[in-house]
């Protein structure tokens, strides 16, 4: 007794989920949809690093080393590639030997300056003979009478001459010291820059060369970008800007499948003068599935009028048809009609264009092979 009432109610079960289920449903009679929408314009666009760079070489050579395959990440501050240095290594060697001899020269001004100062070659009597008595009459009668005379000698003149000799010959060593330093730093800025160093966290990916390749200064190497937030980029028509934003959040399509958003984050402030677009760029949302490159599109808004527009279920498209078609109610049953479709309105319903008007009436979930003329009511009589 206990197992048929099992039974039974593991039929009663089934029968409810069988009733329940919408696409085991029997065929039914529904109206077309009528909504209104907003005009919109689909773009295609791509999807672009959110911050990406060319490295570029900065001096000839060989290149030495490239530390890394496309898609390789590097931190910021690691060493991507690296050009052969070693004609510039030779270079700072000599230099640096230009800066110690600079050096010197700077000491011996200062000490030169110094003893100007103190003991001034003017009045210097070691040079003359016999205990300097010929210098010392110079010095102290021939000299003050010549100039108590009118004389046009002055010894505060060749005295301040002497001194800016020296302060001169002072100034030109410090100049030269300052020269052999910056011709230095000059050389040591070209040696790391030899080096293409990550300038951000990021990812590899395009490089131009490979490793034993000559280059010259200027000669791309490499594409390296951040790619952990990704953005599209989109040639946007003059007319569709007016209607846009910046923080604007519009629909998005990446590869045709994966729907989005993004928000506005730029619009340039000028106009291609050939083609008449605009460059806009759209923030992607953070984990967005989506690469460097992919194709996507945007659905801006129009600066037009809203439009309607009808709806059907899928369901109601007649299965095994090359073009899509429904079968619509007229005064002597039904029609075959044929359809272009529109975009899909969730899981269930999809757009119609063309072929239906508002107040049509079609059959929804039709049987296999149904034709024009098929109603649902058929398959009641042919039960009874």
């Amino acid at each position: 007794m206990i197992i048929v009432r099992t039974q039974r109610l593991k039929l009663f079960i089934i029968g409810l989920i069988l009733l329940l289920s919408p696409s085991l449903r029997s065929a039914e009679i529904v109206s077309v949809e009528t909504v209104v929408f907003k005009a919109t314009s689909i773009l295609g666009s791509t999807v672009i690093p959110y911050r990406e760079v060319l490295l570029s070489a900065q001096v000839s050579g060989r290149l030495l080393s490239l530390n890394g395959e496309v898609g390789t990440a590097f931190a910021r501050g690691q060493v991507i590639a690296e050009i052969d240095s070693t004609s510039l290594l030779a270079k700072r060697s000599a230099i640096s030997a230009q800066v110690s001899t600079a050096k010197a020269a700077l000491r011996n001004a200062k000490i030169q300056y110094q003893r100007e100062l103190i003991s001034p070659k003017s009045e210097d009597i070691s040079a003359a003979p016999g205990f300097g008595m010929p210098a010392m009459m110079d010095i102290y009668m021939t000299r003050p009478m010549a100039e108590a005379a009118g004389s046009k000698y002055d010894s505060d003149m060749v005295r301040y001459s002497d001194l800016m000799h020296s302060a001169t010959g002072l100034s030109t060593a410090r100049s030269g010291v300052k020269k052999a330093i910056a011709q230095l730093h000059q050389i040591n800025l070209k040696i790391r820059d030899a080096k293409s160093i990550a300038p951000f966290n990021g990812m590899l990916l395009q490089k131009m060369v490979e490793v034993g390749d000559t280059v010259q200064v200027g000669q791309p190497l490499l594409k390296f970008a951040y790619v952990h937030f990704l953005r599209l980029k989109a040639d946007v028509p003059s007319g569709l800007v007016s209607g846009l934003n910046k923080g604007m959040i519009v629909p998005a399509k990446i590869n045709g499948k994966e729907d989005t958003h993004a928000k506005i984050t730029q619009i340039y402030p000028i106009a291609d003068p050939l083609r008449h677009t605009v460059v806009v760029k759209f923030d992607l949302p953070v984990n967005t599935i989506a690469s460097p490159g992919m194709y996507a599109e945007v659905i801006l808004p129009m600066d037009e009028a809203d439009k309607k527009v009808n709806i059907i279920p899928i369901s109601a498209l007649l299965k095994g048809r090359s073009l899509p078609s429904v079968l619509v109610l007229n005064d002597k049953g039904s029609e075959l009609r044929l359809l272009r479709l529109g975009a899909k309105q969730g899981d269930d319903k999809v757009i119609v264009k063309s072929g239906l008007s508002e107040g049509d009436r079609i059959i929804d979930k039709p049987k296999a092979g149904a034709a024009s003329g098929w109603m649902p009511k058929q398959d009641n009589k042919n039960k009874d």
